[in-house]
């Protein structure tokens, strides 16, 4: 496994300006079908690299998506964690949506994308539950993905908690930071 952070920049991505909407099957399927337009357009750079990593199995072990409010970050990762998990994989590297990882994510059940979002659990203590949690290895799917939304606002005490479980976490586990402020990121994680 590759390590490193890819920064991806999610702003170049639209995804059918559906942001903002509850992710359910139908709304996920269009979502998928507009981050598939995407990969075409010059704006889809970044979404391209990410599909390129899941087909060549060369994944990163933490990704940071940056851009305004609003762009799909969150959304994006949410797919990107699908696609990840996805046992059987279209000859395009696209989420085949009837194995059971990818049927517990449409059902929102999955128990191998665990989301947190970071202005609200932004302590020491809300770490260290993260931390915890990334010690059980996946139930279904090759990994364990955690989606931290807005990063940025974890207190310093919390970041250097992160930072051990960050760089070296174990190989079943991928990262995705999501935020709008890269510069209010610990240099060290960056």
């Amino acid at each position: 496994m590759k390590k490193g952070i890819l920064i991806a920049v999610a702003a170049a991505v639209s995804l059918c300006g559906m942001a903002q909407k509850e992710i359910t099957g139908e709304v996920l399927k269009q979502l998928q079908d507009g981050y598939r337009e995407q990969l075409q357009s010059p704006q889809g750079a970044s979404m391209r690299a990410l599909h390129n990593a899941i087909g060549s199995n060369k994944l990163a072990h933490a990704y940071l998506f940056c851009g305004p409010r609003g762009v799909g970050k969150t959304t994006c990762a949410r797919i990107f964690a699908k696609a990840i998990n996805c046992e059987h994989l279209t000859a395009e590297g696209e989420p085949c949506n009837e194995c059971e990882s990818c049927r517990a994510f449409n059902e929102q059940r999955s128990m191998n994308i665990i989301e947190l979002d970071a202005a609200s659990n932004n302590s020491v203590d809300d770490i260290r539950q993260l931390t915890d949690q990334v010690m059980i290895p996946p139930a279904i799917g090759r990994y364990r993905v955690f989606i931290v939304d807005e990063v940025h606002m974890l207190s310093t005490a919390a970041f250097n908690a992160f930072l051990k479980t960050l760089e070296e976490p174990p190989h079943y586990v991928i990262f995705i930071l999501a935020t709008t402020e890269r510069q209010k990121i610990l240099p060290t994680i960056l």
